[in-house]
């Protein structure tokens, strides 16, 4: 295997001919302007035509690719063999096949922001992580089924993982903290194509088994994010992979929907999207999807975050997305 140094390795996001198109070429220009220094490959992983989709997912916008080729961000094509259409989320597992085998990478979620030098976070491949901004979305026990112990500790179980070692021993039992759980936002890894594998492998499992313990789960959409922290764990990875405030802090924001990055994350943040989605060549792109043609362009963006004191954020991000929409500035 090629081991790189640790701020030499590619990054990858997946795009596709829907609202990903467009952050796609915003996470490049925010690569690109917050850390000059990255020299290693871009990719914009797009899935190919086939069995798997009802229509091309493939991106078509001609603008959209141009913006892309002017930000030297590579369209990396792959071939959907298990997910597609009915899981969506699959495309960052089997986007991984696509990338050169035996580099170290760094996915990110397309609706992600750079907004610190990517090359100051002193990754080590070798002990992969991943984003620690989750909320206790999976398990859901049911009234008669297993906890949220025995839930996991079945899944431990099951690919013959050390479950112990695996626990944060200060938070309680069946308290979802306590469990090795992240977000999907952002992963990375030595290899894309070894860690894909063992990511595809136990996602399947998963789904298709029927283990007894997971009957009334659901899995859709929280797959991905159930099987990650037992891919993680097997190489050896685990929460505490990175120093905290760096990727969902400094350097990364994992926005989701540019109604709530107006309401709730920082100015920094802020000052980020507007600044480069400004230069004529990507506003020309950017412009064309509504939510940025009103948020950003026409200073919508703006209302919604005078509506939040932003050091004082209602607790639940329902309360957030009630208010916006009762002002009709709600996008998506």
């Amino acid at each position: 295997m090629n081991q790189k140094s640790a701020t030499n390795f590619n990054v990858m996001v997946v795009g596709q001919n829907n609202r990903l198109q467009y952050e796609a070429v915003l996470f490049a220009a925010s690569l690109r302007h917050s850390s000059p220094d990255f020299k290693g490959r871009l990719f914009v992983a797009v899935p190919q035509e086939g069995p798997k989709w009802a229509n091309d997912p493939a991106i078509g916008n001609q603008d959209v690719l141009r913006a892309l080729e002017h930000l030297d961000a590579e369209i990396l094509p792959f071939e959907t063999k298990v997910f597609g259409e009915s899981y969506p989320y699959g495309n960052k597992i089997e986007a991984l096949f696509a990338m050169p085998e035996g580099e170290p990478f760094v996915f990110f979620d397309t609706d992600t922001l750079i907004t610190g030098d990517l090359t100051s976070v002193p990754f080590d491949f070798n002990r992969p992580g991943a984003s620690l901004r989750v909320e206790g979305t999976w398990p859901k026990p049911t009234l008669y089924g297993p906890g949220v112990d025995e839930i996991w500790h079945a899944l431990f179980r099951r690919f013959e993982l050390d479950f112990e070692s695996s626990l944060d021993l200060d938070q309680p039992k069946d308290y979802w903290r306590r469990y090795l759980y992240f977000n999907a936002g952002y992963f990375f890894h030595a290899c894309p194509r070894v860690f894909g594998q063992r990511f595809l492998e136990y996602a399947v499992a998963i789904r298709d088994e029927g283990l007894p313990e997971l009957v009334g789960q659901n899995l859709d959409p929280w797959l991905d994010q159930v099987a990650l922290p037992l891919v993680i764990h097997s190489f050896g990875g685990g929460r505490d992979a990175l120093p905290p405030g760096l990727l969902d802090g400094s350097v990364s924001c994992h926005y989701r929907l540019f109604p709530l990055l107006y309401a709730r994350e920082s100015d920094r943040v802020v000052e980020i999207l507007e600044t480069v989605s400004a230069p004529n060549k990507i506003k020309k792109v950017l412009k064309t999807y509504d939510p940025l043609k009103k948020l950003v362009f026409q200073g919508k963006g703006a209302k919604v975050r005078a509506m939040f004191d932003q050091n004082d954020l209602p607790a639940k991000e329902q309360v957030i997305r009630k208010r916006i929409k009762s002002k009709g500035l709600w996008q998506r």
